[in-house]
């Protein structure tokens, strides 16, 4: 009887050792922003950072105006894309990713990303990588050359968000900031949802298969703007068209 109870004991024991490497993905990942990537059919939001969107616009260190979403997932690609990534994975956010700390060969992505000026410590959660953002800021390395909005304050345009970085902000900073880098192609196949502001002021999201999408025209002077996902839209203050 007692053998029968180490044997279940052990059995269980392995059963939560295969589960725990389960939660691991491992493979080469398709990097879709600084901090969402995937690995075959499984999306991942790196842990304890906040990177900006590809539509989010940055100034800088001469004050132009740039597409720092952008080029933050392009630097990562060039840093990691095409290497074999680890992510350790633990729940998933509202938008269904797995929340993971991602290492290739050993270094760890996001702490890389913070470092380089990338991406922020996430605001829940600043000190996984505080000390990391005070070098990048202290070197004015990536976001911080110019002038910058964290990318969680520009995602929902907070009225009161600070403005980051080096350059000093001039009297219109904060309207060059707010605005998107949309233009007449989506920045990326993924975010091809149009959002534009109706007579009344209301932001208004049109997916690809709704009434109107064909005629919004996507011009940043009429406050127009891609999203990547419904949620990404709502979280934004945008309704669906009811249309």
């Amino acid at each position: 009887m007692f053998k029968g109870f180490c044997l279940a004991l052990l059995l269980l024991t392995l059963g939560a050792t295969r589960t725990a490497l389960a939660a691991d993905l491992t493979g080469v990942p398709k990097i879709l922003a600084a901090n969402h990537v995937s690995i075959g059919s499984t999306h991942i939001r790196l842990l304890g950072i906040d990177a900006p969107s590809l539509q989010q616009l940055c100034l800088d260190a001469k004050g132009a105006t740039w597409k720092c979403g952008v080029t933050a997932r392009d630097e990562l690609i060039r840093q990691a894309g095409g290497r074999s990534w680890t992510c350790r994975g633990g729940p998933t956010d509202r938008r269904g990713r797995v929340v993971a700390k991602c290492d290739v060969d050993g270094q760890d992505i996001q702490q890389w990303l913070v470092r380089q000026g990338w991406a922020l410590a996430a605001p829940h959660q600043p000190q996984l990588y505080q000390d990391d953002q005070k070098q990048a800021q202290a070197a004015n390395a990536g976001l911080w050359q110019g002038a910058f909005f964290a990318p969680a304050d520009w995602r929902v345009r907070r009225k009161q968000a600070l403005v980051l970085g080096a350059f000093k902000p001039k009297e219109n900073v904060r309207r060059i900031l707010f605005a998107s880098a949309s233009g007449p192609l989506p920045p990326s196949p993924a975010c091809r949802i149009k959002g534009n502001v109706n007579t009344s002021g209301q932001c208004i999201y049109h997916r690809p298969t709704s009434r109107w999408y064909a005629q919004i025209r996507m011009k940043i002077s009429k406050g127009t703007r891609w999203f990547c996902s419904v949620e990404e839209a709502e979280a934004a203050g945008c309704r669906e068209t009811r249309r």
